[in-house]
């Protein structure tokens, strides 16, 4: 979901808050800024006054939202393949592919340092993953029809163009073939310092920037207690989400015995900055908790004058007294601290919504599944409740036994005298009766996920059946028979 922000001391911007009291610091225009999606930064000016703890609390409580304003946005991510080879797409044919969506469609150019990175249109923003993962953040909107009819023409744009440059797009969750050698590394700055930076903190953070791939929807909260209660939710089920759409079972051309290889990677990325977040689930969970986490993972950069600036392992909390190595004597702005949220990378991420970001890439109809379930499950109160009560018991040892084995066994996970796939079914159901309440004809949205939970076989399920007899133990068929 791509949201503007507004540098906002010293003077109210038409339609943002008010500052929140005790904001300090030289008096700014206002302007808008950037996306605020995590291949775009927020602008920042050097500041040499301190932040305030309760600035940054307040940045996240300005985005609680009467319902009649939420709104639901959607990212997806894909493969870029050249049809000759299945080899993927290089940087100067995304680029020719960028520039083609500009001059046809409309889309404004995002550059870096003279290259164009992306393109934005109508709040959706196209933009590009460290390996060259095409994806399209959508624009906030009201109805799944509408961020589903936004994924189509994304969809019809880039095939259109790609029909003449001999390349396909692939909706999977992993690379099924290539190595990480043979992958092209897009020249974007933030991802020069996280490709030094992720071997030493984690043994899977490269195959997480340049193989994975996912889709996520974004969604908004009406209070602090009405985001701690979908906080809690979408960290609890996203691994009933993970089996659903696990759509990754292969590597460098050959099975992994993962449903899920996009999954189990994220099991070993950055324990800093990953994971299921239990202290969401202990009393007096509010927005000062998750500002206490944040505060505390290591930053990657700060962005000033165009640039990455080094701040690899550097800690926020010096920032915050102006010692930050890489800065010294410099304060960090609510820009800054905008920046840092987007390099933490939780199950569920709390910006000034929440993202549910535990979903493999899949086909166009898996596209449009994914908000149905979590908008089914935490837009209506009667859903909110009933998905509440279902995890309710749910121990710590348990939420992370799913996190961990999920991505293995899928829907087969035995849990709690059964499987993942009764936990689903339940899901599903109580997403299902939400859609109805909406009262918005959402809820055939789910049928492709009623059929994954009744039949017990997910996408994974039916690639490993093709690998093993249509396609003669090769994954080459894949990229064909599978491209949008």
């Amino acid at each position: 979901m791509v949201r503007q922000l507004a540098l906002d001391v010293g003077k109210r911007c038409p339609g943002q808050p008010a500052v929140p009291t005790g904001c300090r610091g030289p008096r700014r225009v206002c302007r808008p800024l950037a996306p605020l999606h995590a291949n775009a930064p927020a602008v920042a000016e050097k500041r040499t006054e301190p932040l305030l703890k309760e600035e940054l609390v307040n940045y996240l409580k300005s985005g609680c939202r009467p319902k009649s304003a939420w709104r639901i946005g959607t990212e997806h991510e894909k493969l870029g393949f050249n049809l000759t080879d299945n080899s993927r797409m290089s940087y100067d044919q995304i680029a020719t592919l960028l520039r083609k969506l500009e001059s046809r469609f409309g889309w404004v150019p995002i550059l870096e340092e003279g290259r164009i990175i992306g393109v934005q249109q109508d709040g959706q923003s196209v933009t590009l993953e460290p390996g060259g993962q095409f994806e399209l953040s959508g624009a906030p909107v009201d109805t799944i029809h509408k961020t589903c009819a936004e994924v189509n023409s994304h969809l019809y744009q880039v095939k259109a163009i790609c029909e003449e440059m001999g390349c396909g797009f692939l909706g999977v969750g992993f690379d099924p073939k290539w190595t990480i050698p043979e992958i092209p590394v897009m020249p974007k700055g933030r991802y020069s310092l996280m490709k030094a930076y992720m071997p030493t903190v984690g043994s899977m953070g490269l195959d997480m920037m340049f193989r994975t791939c996912t889709v996520q929807v974004n969604l908004d909260f009406e209070s602090e207690a009405d985001m701690v209660d979908k906080f809690r939710i979408g960290l609890a089920l996203q691994p009933i989400a993970n089996a659903l759409f696990a759509n990754s079972p292969f590597k460098e051309g050959k099975p992994t015995g993962l449903v899920s290889m996009r999954g189990h990677v994220w099991t070993d990325v950055d324990n800093s900055r990953t994971g299921g977040l239990p202290f969401v689930f202990e009393p007096g969970m509010n927005f000062e908790k998750y500002v206490d986490y944040a505060m505390t993972v290591p930053m990657y950069f700060v962005y000033r004058n165009g640039k990455y600036v080094n701040a690899l392992g550097q800690s926020w909390k010096d920032f915050m007294a102006g010692k930050l190595p890489a800065l010294p004597g410099e304060y960090p702005s609510i820009a800054d601290w905008a920046n840092h949220l987007t390099t933490i990378f939780p199950e569920v991420r709390l910006k000034k919504f929440l993202e549910m970001r535990g979903a493999d890439g899949g086909p166009w109809r898996m596209l449009c599944a994914l908000p149905a379930l979590w908008v089914g499950l935490i837009y209506d109160d009667e859903a909110q409740r009933q998905a509440l009560a279902l995890i309710q018991d749910w121990t710590p040892a348990e939420r992370e036994y799913l996190r961990v084995e999920v991505p293995r066994g899928g829907l087969r996970t035995p849990f709690r005298g059964g499987t993942v796939q009764d936990v689903a079914k339940q899901v599903v159901s109580i997403a299902r009766g939400g859609l109805e309440r909406r009262g918005l004809d959402e809820a055939h949205f789910l049928k492709r996920l009623e059929v994954i939970v009744d039949t017990g076989l997910t996408q994974a399920d039916h690639l490993l059946e093709l690998y093993e007899t249509k396609w003669k133990r090769s994954v080459d068929p894949l990229y064909k028979e599978f491209m949008y």
